[in-house]
């Protein structure tokens, strides 16, 4: 098992179609008590018409190599995918409804219904059947829409109007989560615990970009830099603001992390092109820049030249810094990227999306992999694969 636990997916699958005790102590490792040993290099998790409606493409950045995974119904590529977290994605149905998926095990949670989200009622037809959604322009602040304060949408329109991000705060195979949602108008929070039936919303703040949990901790960074403490598990939850808003331009994007080191870091993704050019040139990532926050003193500190023997991950999906000693596959100094632009992935599917690999000693952007193997909508994500209660019997 101490062997096996060194093993990337692709090959614990195979260890345990070796013989019976291999497979017992394969199995064993996958259980909920030992799962935690297992170390994952990040993987690239897309669609693509080749592969049909209900798979995905793994793509190893350790192998180099692509595999196909299966997941149940609805189809994945009637899916939208706003996060990976703890190895599941978050996925949002024609019908606008969020699941919890692990695409290595198969196993689907559904989440609490988006009717239950502050911005959105229910319209039923005379017969009483659901028809469309009723989505609200407000925050806890203002009115955002300057047309009207409501918009009537049709139940596969409303996902990529209300979903930005979303984000767990454990591996839900363990029990008790939290699923926290950045969704809008203008990029609000909303969140529900395992077993919760409806959304709690987050007022009065906006803008967010990126989140992290400590246990029931959430800190949540804005697209100023600004960044908010929320204690979920408490009776009463309001934002502490630990970090005051540091950036100037509203084209950037903002992440942040925790180095192995312990420090947390923020991420400044610098994008060129705009909302008028999107048809002849969609957005790319042009530089990456690296602080150190102290949370403790509610300050920015100075920019950091290098990541020294680290790696960062960022997208759609939970904000990573790795070490490479412990991922040996990986390069150091780089940030792997994928598309997270709301409105390039929601308006503009068709578009190629921004991805690539970033390296921050001689600021260049790489191609991940040649030719491109993804289709463009739903968009690609990063994924740690959690083979928690992994049948290994389905692999065979």
């Amino acid at each position: 098992m101490d062997i096996f636990a060194l093993l990337e997916i692709p090959d614990l699958v195979r260890a345990g179609s070796v013989c019976a005790s291999w497979r017992a102590a394969c199995t064993s490792l996958c259980s909920t008590e030992h799962c935690c040993k297992l170390q994952q290099t990040p993987c690239l998790l897309y669609t693509s018409e080749s592969l049909g409606d209900r798979a995905m493409g793994l793509y190893s950045l350790a192998e180099k190599k692509a595999y196909t995974l299966a997941l149940p119904d609805p189809p994945i590529r009637s899916r939208e995918i706003i996060g990976s977290s703890y190895g599941w994605i978050i996925t949002a149905d024609e019908r606008s409804e969020l699941q919890l998926v692990n695409p290595i095990t198969g196993d689907q949670i559904a989440l609490p219904s988006v009717t239950t989200i502050e911005q959105v009622q229910p319209v039923y037809d005379d017969e009483g059947t659901l028809c469309n959604y009723e989505y609200s322009w407000y925050t806890a602040r203002k009115w955002v829409s300057v047309s009207g304060k409501t918009s009537i949408l049709d139940l596969n329109k409303l996902r990529d109007k209300l979903f930005y991000k979303a984000f767990l705060s454990s591996d839900p195979s363990t029990g008790d989560y939290f699923v926290v949602l950045i969704h809008n108008p203008h990029a609000q929070l909303s969140f529900a615990r395992s077993g919760d039936e409806e959304w709690t919303w987050l007022p009065p703040h906006t803008s967010y970009e990126d989140c992290q949990f400590q246990g029931a901790l959430l800190y949540a960074t804005t697209d100023s830099g600004e960044i908010h403490a929320f204690e979920l598990g408490a009776p009463a939850v309001v934002a502490k603001i630990v970090l005051n808003r540091v950036k100037r331009s509203m084209s950037d994007r903002i992440y942040m992390v925790q180095a192995p080191s312990g420090e947390v870091l923020q991420i400044r993704r610098i994008t060129t092109g705009s909302g008028e050019q999107f048809n002849e040139l969609p957005l790319k990532t042009d530089t990456i820049e690296v602080h150190k926050v102290d949370l403790t003193s509610e300050k920015l500190l100075v920019e950091v030249d290098t990541l020294g023997e680290n790696v960062l991950f960022i997208g759609r999906s939970q904000s990573l810094c790795l070490c490479v000693k412990e991922y040996p596959q990986l390069k150091p100094n780089h940030a792997y990227f994928t598309e997270d632009n709301s409105l390039s992935v929601t308006s503009f599917k068709h578009l190629r999306r921004d991805m690539g690999e970033f390296d921050l000693e001689n600021n260049m952007n790489m191609e991940i992999v040649s030719p491109q193997l993804w289709s463009n909508s739903p968009t690609p994500v990063w994924l740690v694969p959690n083979p928690r209660r992994m049948s290994l019997a389905l692999h065979n």
